[in-house]
């Protein structure tokens, strides 16, 4: 019976892990840098003010003529920016294959593999959209979150950097950086990161989320409440504010559940 409460405890503290990691590395909707995570839906701007009619239009466009490459990409681009990630998958999956050399394609179907939670294929697909003497900053950045979501932060960090390489001090690679950090526990490292990204003039709104993310996470939630609803209309900011708690609580949900599991039955295989 202790084996299967110790089981039963850790369990929930890995499931919720698994909703914050899911938070902060959720790459994000196609015809933006992929940033590996931000505050969450409530502060994003979508390419289309209703998503449902644009998966409508676009899936016309491509029923009429499905050869058409360009059609294919922008409908997987609708299903993903609409939450469809698997239909995103399975359109974008049909298309490469029938143009396996479209740079663009294999990219889109990368990503869309990648918010399947398809990591590793995704990494592979990613690593066809571009070649090494043609090398895409972006894509840099996308194969850089999704070693992030596997786990492998230094493999990671090589991509940004090869990234940064092509396009220094890029706010959205930065701010893929450091997020990074904070997978990886490395709070104080992500926070000189994402401020560096936040002092850019191209830095995006995600940009500073994620430095709030990182305050908050290390118990300044005022100074975190502050830079994340700066400048912004009241009703965005409150709804940025409540977010950025969600969040925090969840981590803090997280860590109370595991200190409650002796340290002898983490990763206990029973």
């Amino acid at each position: 019976m202790r084996r299967q409460g110790r089981s039963a405890r850790l369990l929930a503290f890995t499931a919720s892990c698994a909703t914050l990691l899911l938070a902060l590395c959720g790459c994000q909707t196609a015809g933006a840098p992929d940033i590996t995570g931000s505050l969450g839906e409530t502060t994003e701007t979508s390419h289309a003010a209703d998503p449902r009619r644009e998966v409508e239009s676009c899936r016309d466009r491509f029923r009429a003529n499905p050869n058409d490459a360009d059609a294919a990409l922008q409908y997987g681009q609708a299903l993903r920016a609409a939450g469809q990630r698997s239909q995103a998958v399975a359109v974008l999956e049909q298309a490469t294959i029938a143009h396996p050399n479209n740079k663009a394609l294999l990219a889109g179907y990368g990503r869309a593999l990648a918010d399947n939670g398809n990591f590793q294929q995704a990494f592979d697909v990613l690593g066809n959209a571009h070649s090494p003497d043609d090398p895409d900053w972006r894509i840099l950045s996308a194969q850089g979150t999704v070693l992030d979501q596997l786990g492998r932060h230094d493999e990671a960090r090589q991509y940004y950097a090869s990234a940064m390489r092509i396009k220094p001090d890029e706010p959205s690679v930065l701010s893929n950086l450091g997020l990074s950090y904070i997978l990886s526990k490395d709070l104080p490292k992500a926070e000189e990161t994402l401020r560096r990204a936040n002092e850019s003039a191209d830095a995006d709104l995600r940009v500073r989320q994620n430095l709030a993310l990182v305050v908050g996470l290390q118990g300044r939630l005022a100074e975190a409440e502050s830079i994340v609803k700066a400048d912004r209309p009241a009703e965005e900011a409150a709804a940025n504010v409540a977010y950025l708690r969600r969040l925090l609580a969840r981590k803090e949900n997280a860590t109370a559940q595991v200190d409650k599991i002796p340290v002898a039955a983490v990763g206990h295989p029973d």
